[in-house]
């Protein structure tokens, strides 16, 4: 289903400002619940140049028409928003986010926007042994990278047709330039590659950066994956204190979702990010803006605020803010998937994970 059709199905909250709540303006966003969001992840396009297992099916995947997507003015203008509603954190995703044009003009405006502390990127680094030093000159910060094997075989296996080598060049460049702390990523899949986890965690005895293992998501295209391929991070933790001994807590920050550890003596550190098995709801302080203009409330919820209509209606910036606020207002405490809600409308690539 394309997303043009797929965008009447979503439910979508009050995009018409005139709809909405006055919200006050003198203090950060915060939801029903408390909890401050000043976190956007911004979905730059839903096209990508590998096509994972856990993240886009096999065959029948759609893009979104290019006009559907939000141009860098609207984005731009969305941004300035989400700043004034007290948002400091942006990090750009896709799809791919260095498939966008103007990626590195689009970072340096946004590092110059009052109000933004901090620009990261999710990627799969095929292109960032060219890109990295002009996006750190930019204004990037730092990187987190997909490493889903070391085994250049079951790599392209797993993003279907991938070249390790590339992503290990992309890793090499983005210390080169800087961003650091270096985070690398894991989607654990059970019978593909849970029997490299050892290997994968000993990264970190030999390198200062960290290792995030993550629980595949039942989303859109995948969710037969998802229910015969997670293992926990339980699991995953007991494998590795098997290899290494027990590892050392370090806690987890409030707003980081990854439970974080070290092997005894080594450099790096290892994260889990539980959201199947052992969900982080309670500190969540994010929303996601699909590269089609909608605020996403919860990755694993439906439910949307439609900016790009609002903003191609004619709104002015004070009008969209008060839609992220109200955006943040509603925002649901966690995802349904212990009572049976599912995803079912939109795919990781289109999200950002």
């Amino acid at each position: 289903m394309s997303n043009s059709a797929m965008a009447g199905m979503i439910p979508l909250f009050f995009y018409d400002p005139r709809q909405i709540p006055r919200y006050a303006v003198d203090t950060p966003a915060c939801d029903s619940f408390g909890r401050r969001i000043d976190y956007l992840r911004v979905s730059l396009t839903d096209r990508c140049n590998m096509r994972c297992v856990y993240c886009m099916p096999a065959q029948g995947m759609q893009f979104a028409p290019r006009p559907e997507l939000l141009t860098n003015e609207e984005l731009l203008l969305v941004m300035r928003a989400a700043a004034a509603a007290g948002f400091r954190k942006i990090r750009l995703t896709g799809g791919e986010p260095t498939l966008r044009q103007d990626l590195v003009e689009l970072i340096r405006l946004i590092k110059a926007m009052p109000g933004i502390e901090h620009i990261a990127m999710t990627t799969n680094a095929l292109r960032l042994r060219h890109l990295a030093a002009p996006l750190k000159a930019a204004g990037l910060d730092r990187v987190n990278i997909s490493v889903d094997s070391l085994d250049p075989q079951k790599f392209r296996q797993m993003t279907r047709g991938g070249k390790l080598e590339d992503v290990w060049a992309g890793i090499e460049a983005a210390v080169a330039a800087g961003l650091q702390p270096i985070k690398l990523n894991a989607v654990i899949v059970r019978g593909m590659n849970d029997d490299e986890v050892v290997q994968l965690a000993n990264l970190t005895t030999q390198y200062p950066w960290e290792f995030r293992f993550i629980e595949v998501m039942p989303l859109t295209g995948v969710t037969g994956l998802a229910q015969e391929g997670v293992i926990s991070s339980t699991e995953l933790l007991e494998r590795i204190e098997a290899a290494f001994g027990t590892l050392e807590p370090l806690g987890q920050a409030s707003s980081d979702p990854a439970r974080l550890y070290r092997i005894p003596g080594a450099p790096g550190k290892i994260g889990f990010i539980s959201s199947v098995t052992d969900p982080f709801c309670a500190t969540c302080n994010r929303m996601r803006l699909t590269a089609d203009g909608r605020l996403h409330l919860c990755l694993l919820r439906d439910e949307e605020v439609d900016l790009r209509a609002a903003i191609r209606s004619g709104a002015t910036q004070e009008q969209i803010e008060q839609l992220v606020r109200h955006a943040v207002a509603i925002k649901p405490w966690g995802h349904g998937l212990p009572e049976g809600v599912v995803p079912t409308l939109r795919g990781m690539s289109e999200l950002g994970g």
